[in-house]
């Protein structure tokens, strides 16, 4: 006989660790780029919007009168497609010759990096021209054509009616770390885009990432392309407080355990200097939490306290010291990044950046819009 245990209707279970998406924070975001750059946006939502989910930032995003979405490839664009978002994608990069027909079917934008792509997007086009823009290498040397190619892309393009040229973009490659270089860099780039003749209209022309809205101006691009600002993230520490992070991390946990001084916790055994009570958390590097966290005085936010970190990050959980904790219970929330645990810092404490620790977050955390 069946064991009838096996037969009792159950409800599913919650997760171990998920990530919350506050998408009225991603619109604020959108606000803040909006005021202090003048310009139109592109959303950046690239690397499923930096781990924020692509379709539900896209959808959220969408109807917010953005010329563009920008995205890695053909396959994020398509994406979009399927979740019937509206707003044009815009390809960030050079494309592949595999990816191009489908671009070009879409009505997607591509940015042209090259003769090749020229060549291939003209004869694409030919039935129903290709918008396209022109990649201009201004110092990030990872796509575009150099100051004194320009002169033989532009002809490229004039004798090829398949492509509609509708716009030119490059990219700051140390907006957020080398002023003297980055203003060196725009001013190049303004120089060159007042000779590119705007035979359509509307003409974009665009340079700046998160940290070039923040802190210099362009004279003569009309469209910015925040990524990191979105999510709620400033390049800028000192920027921090006008932005709101989008993704708060969480987990739970799991059970509380009285260690004597002297025990050793997780892999290595870090030998405790004190008599511990050790709260197990359900989340580990496979989630995305770093093991480059491990015994760098990291904490995690518990009950409105900052808890510190034991011992090594392991795959599927962590350790943390809830000693000072006046109370605190199995099923707790702890919360490891969100608005009053900046990514940005863990991120330091990590040896990476900001960037890496949102789109490392692994699709096993839920993700839940708010």
């Amino acid at each position: 006989m069946q064991n009838s245990l096996y037969c009792l209707p159950v409800t599913e279970s919650p997760p171990r660790a998920w990530a919350e998406i506050d998408l009225s924070a991603l619109l604020h975001n959108l606000a803040v780029a909006r005021k202090l750059s003048g310009k139109e946006v592109m959303a950046v939502i690239k690397a499923g919007a930096y781990g924020h989910g692509l379709e539900e930032t896209a959808r959220t995003l969408d109807g917010c009168g953005l010329p563009f979405l920008g995205v890695a490839n053909a396959g994020e664009a398509r994406r979009l497609a399927r979740a019937g978002i509206k707003t044009t994608p815009y390809i960030l990069g050079a494309t592949l010759p595999e990816e191009r027909a489908e671009i070009a079917a879409n009505g997607w934008t591509p940015c042209l990096c090259s003769l090749d792509e020229i060549a291939h997007f003209n004869q694409l086009g030919r039935a129903k021209p290709i918008s396209a823009h022109l990649a201009l290498d201004t110092g990030m040397g990872r796509g575009g054509f150099l100051p004194g190619q320009i002169p033989e892309a532009l002809a490229a393009i004039k004798s090829s009616p398949g492509i509609k040229l509708t716009g030119i973009g490059s990219h700051l490659p140390v907006a957020d770390e080398d002023e003297t270089f980055t203003r060196q860099q725009i001013a190049l780039y303004d120089k060159i885009a007042a000779t590119i003749p705007q035979d359509h209209s509307p003409f974009h022309i665009h340079i700046s990432n998160s940290a070039g809205l923040m802190k210099y101006r362009s004279t003569t691009s009309n469209l910015v392309r925040p990524g990191l600002l979105l999510y709620g993230i400033s390049p800028f520490p000192d920027e921090q407080k006008q932005l709101t992070p989008v993704m708060s991390l969480k987990t739970r946990i799991s059970v509380i355990n009285e260690l004597p001084k002297g025990h050793g916790v997780s892999y290595g055994r870090t030998l405790l200097t004190r008599d511990t009570k050790a709260a197990v958390l359900g989340i580990g590097y496979g989630d995305g939490y770093p093991r480059s966290l491990s015994e760098k005085g990291t904490k995690v936010l518990i009950n409105g306290t900052l808890c510190p970190l034991l011992g090594r990050v392991t795959m599927d959980q962590i350790i943390v010291d809830v000693t000072e904790l006046s109370e605190c219970h199995p099923g707790d929330e702890a919360i490891l990044f969100g608005p009053d645990l900046i990514v940005s810092d863990l991120a330091l404490k990590a040896g990476s950046i900001p960037w890496e620790l949102l789109t490392q977050i692994t699709p096993r955390v839920e993700r839940r819009y708010l």
